[in-house]
């Protein structure tokens, strides 16, 4: 007899001896999402040229497809949480994997927007219930582990996908770069059919109609505004309106989750210090490294004067960190507690971005730039899975869906807003240094000295969230030890 044999059926009914054929649906899903939201950007201009259009019309292309995701997410995972979540999250494999067909066929940069936005829909049904079906899947001594697993791929596709884009588009036409989502879709759609748990949600819930649109409305006019702000500047009219109506939409939106019996979102959810302290500091790791990962390469190839296929290399010190790092540093959480981890991640994460602050200038050589990338990646590798693992463990199962809709919209609002904010403060300081003219034809000195200055603010940034995590983790043990006592 096996060792499965042996154990006696869970009280949820899921038979973890497939645990691991789960989790290999649901990587592939994760890799193929995620690189799909970055793999696109470096295909922009040659977008542009193949379809004679402007890069404002073209960049739709990856802006639609975010949004879509961030907007539709939190829907999705509450719905999962009523109706179940392998239904949902099934078709939208499928769905994923039917558009980025057409994607790749399309005939117009009009019809390709339109595929992209349709190809986000299934990525939102991927991305709104993956991490909870690993969390139901898996027991909690390995709960780390496998959430650790599902933190590298979504990592690993940020980066990869821009790398990956390059060297498919160095050898093949652009259309490559969503048909070869194809086979890997098929085989994934498969093994999720037949290995993700079907459990069965809890019956008699409503979804929240007003809620669901609410939040829709917050998301996209602030996602929207962010953009925008980015090319307009941050003072112009109708991005401060736009950012106007997402304040006021987010305020109705909380407004009416404390009114209605089932909410979109259990707002007591936050009353978890756990909870939200995770969400926070798990959303400025990711500001980090989208702002990071955005100007990187302008200071390799502008600055220290590499080719594209050498940048590529030398951006792969931080996915291959952090692809080791991540299933181990959730492993040794199962067995430690979260905490000491995430603390432990966020303190190398931002000891990474000061060295890089102090080291990265006109004149650092290849070995010094990628020793600071394994630091930044272990970094993020050791921090994320025990943080995801948190969220998740401390959220009752009928609101899984719901916490692993947050974990996506986190990640997505948090690389749009490194974008847009880091971005904006390499271009302020860098033209600044350079006297005037544009960030992207100032002079290697100006540039490198725009990029220190942003690499501080990263690391204050994640300064803070350590301090935030530390001052948890020693309220935590005080509570702990007060219990203690009373006990």
């Amino acid at each position: 007899m096996t060792e499965t044999d042996h154990q006696p059926a869970p009280p949820n009914g899921i038979d973890y001896s497939r645990k691991w054929l789960v989790l290999v649906a649901i990587a592939m899903a994760i890799f193929l999402g995620t690189v799909d939201g970055s793999i696109v950007n470096v295909a922009l201009p040659t977008l542009a040229d193949e379809f004679d259009t402007s890069f404002g019309v073209v960049q739709w292309v990856a802006l639609g497809y975010l949004l879509t995701q961030a907007t539709l997410t939190l829907g999705i995972g509450r719905f999962g949480d009523i109706v179940g979540k392998k239904p949902i999250f099934t078709a939208g494999f499928g769905v994923f994997t039917l558009f980025s067909v057409c994607a790749g066929l399309a005939p117009t940069i009009e019809w390709l927007i339109a595929f992209r936005v349709l190809q986000a829909v299934g990525a939102a049904m991927i991305f709104a219930l993956a991490f909870a079906i690993t969390t139901e899947a898996f027991p909690a001594s390995e709960r780390g582990k496998a959430l650790g697993i599902n933190g590298a791929m979504v990592s690993l596709g940020i980066i990869i996908g821009p790398v990956l884009g390059g060297l498919i588009l160095d050898v093949a036409s652009w259309r490559w770069i969503f048909l070869v989502n194809l086979p890997i879709g098929i085989a994934g759609t498969i093994t999720a059919a037949r290995f993700v748990p079907n459990t069965k949600p809890r019956g008699g819930q409503r979804f929240d109609w007003l809620g669901a649109g609410l939040f829709f409305v917050a998301m996209l006019t602030f996602l929207l505004a962010l953009t925008y702000g980015q090319e307009v500047g941050f003072s112009d009219a109708g991005v401060l309106a736009g950012l106007g109506v997402a304040v006021i939409a987010f305020g109705l939106f909380v407004f009416a989750e404390r009114r209605v019996a089932e909410p979109m979102v259990d707002l007591t959810l936050f009353s978890n210090r756990n909870f939200t302290v995770n969400l926070v500091t798990g959303f400025v790791t990711f500001v980090a490294i989208a702002g990071l990962l955005i100007l990187l390469p302008f200071y390799l190839g502008d600055v220290l004067g590499y080719d594209t296929r050498a940048i590529g290399l030398l951006l792969a010190a931080v996915p291959i960190t952090l692809g080791i790092t991540a299933p181990l540093s959730g492993s040794f959480s199962d067995r430690i507690g979260t905490r000491p981890v995430t603390v432990g991640g966020l303190a190398v994460l931002t000891l990474g971005y000061a060295i890089a602050a102090a080291v990265f200038g006109t004149e650092t050589s290849a070995v010094a730039f990628v020793a600071v990338g394994l630091v930044i990646g272990a970094g993020m590798g050791i921090f994320q899975s025990p943080n995801n693992s948190a969220i998740l463990g401390s959220v009752p199962p009928n609101r899984l869906g719901i916490a692993s809709g947050m974990l996506t919209i986190n990640r997505i609002t948090g690389q749009i807003v490194g974008i847009a904010v880091l971005g904006a403060v390499w271009a302020g300081r860098t033209t600044g240094y350079a006297g005037g003219g544009t960030a992207e034809s100032a002079p290697a000195s100006a540039q490198a000295n725009g990029l220190s200055d942003t690499l501080v603010v990263t690391t204050v940034l994640c300064g803070l969230a350590l301090v935030l995590a530390l001052w948890t983790w020693r309220r935590e043990r005080n509570l702990g030890l007060a219990t203690d006592r009373l006990g």
